[in-house]
């Protein structure tokens, strides 16, 4: 069974090949993603790396976490689910079109 990993505190110039890269030498890497800001498509500073097994990501972890990548202590756990942050609404918690005081 696979199991998905963050990485976080990562370079600005780590991309998805250098992920894999990396965590290639402890097993096999099913996917490797730097996640990138929408509208600039700079990277955020973290990723996910999905590992084939369990053995071959707790061997990860315990390599990566707070070693020192391009700078930077890498964070390395395994991902938590991701949270539903609700939907629709408006953005910020400012509705409306009418003047407000700010």
């Amino acid at each position: 069974m696979s199991k998905r990993l963050y990485v976080g505190n990562l370079a600005y110039g780590v991309r998805d090949e250098n992920l894999q890269e990396l965590f290639s030498q402890f097993g096999a890497v099913r996917s490797a993603q730097v996640i990138s800001d929408r509208e600039s498509g700079r990277s955020k500073g973290f990723g996910f790396v999905e590992m084939e097994n369990d053995q071959e990501a707790q061997a990860a972890i315990d390599a990566l976490n707070g070693k020192p990548h391009e700078g930077r202590p890498l964070t390395v756990n395994e991902a938590r689910p991701r949270e539903d942050r609700g939907g629709g609404g408006s953005r910020g918690g400012f509705g409306g079109g009418g003047r407000g005081r700010y």
